[in-house]
């Protein structure tokens, strides 16, 4: 990871400059804060908050562990999408996702096959894994859109789709270790 970063002075939480609706990026560039990048270093970073929420949980450490990664390496994206010149270099662990498949691995082997739709539904850490799922395909959706106006964010597309799957997995996990059956979605009648 990066380290820290520590600041010579205060750092003023409120400086006015966002009040017409701009706001500026890593590298000093003023952007709308509708600009499409924004879009998605914000959703990341709506993303590490609800995993903040989920690690308030009581969670086995086989959970623990990986979220408290997961949360440095958004931190690491959000970074690395707030600055348009590139001047944040990736941590191998968002290049190469690989092991957020070990982890799915993992705790797939404990979990009966999946042959039905679920419900997010459940314990509440599981529903909150559910909810982290849904912001992560946000925040996909969101650097996808960035990619796509040319903004060449697109190295971090796979770990957003391994973090999605994985959180999908860590919610039926979580439901697993409670004791909390899987709400199967039964369609309408």
């Amino acid at each position: 990871m990066g380290g820290e970063r520590c600041y010579d002075t205060p750092v003023k939480v409120y400086t006015r400059k966002g009040d017409d609706g701009g706001t500026g990026l890593a590298d000093g560039t003023r952007v709308s804060k509708a600009n499409a990048r924004v879009e998605a270093y914000g959703t990341v970073d709506e993303l590490n908050s609800v995993l903040g929420m989920l690690l308030a949980e009581s969670l086995p450490a086989r959970a623990r562990e990986p979220l408290e990664r997961v949360q440095s390496i958004l931190f690491e994206i959000g970074a690395f999408l707030a600055n348009p010149k590139g001047g944040y270099p990736l941590a191998p662990a968002v290049a190469e996702p690989g092991w957020l498949e070990g982890w799915m691995d993992a705790m797939e082997a404990d979990l009966e096959p999946l042959r039905n739709f679920v419900l997010p539904a459940g314990s509440r850490p599981a529903c909150l894994a559910h909810q982290a799922r849904t912001v992560c395909r946000r925040a996909e959706r969101r650097v996808v859109a960035a990619q796509h106006e040319g903004e060449g964010v697109g190295s971090v597309i796979p770990l957003l789709n391994r973090l999605s799957d994985s959180l999908f997995m860590l919610a039926r996990w979580l439901n697993r270790q409670a004791g909390v059956p899987e709400v199967i979605w039964q369609g309408q009648r």
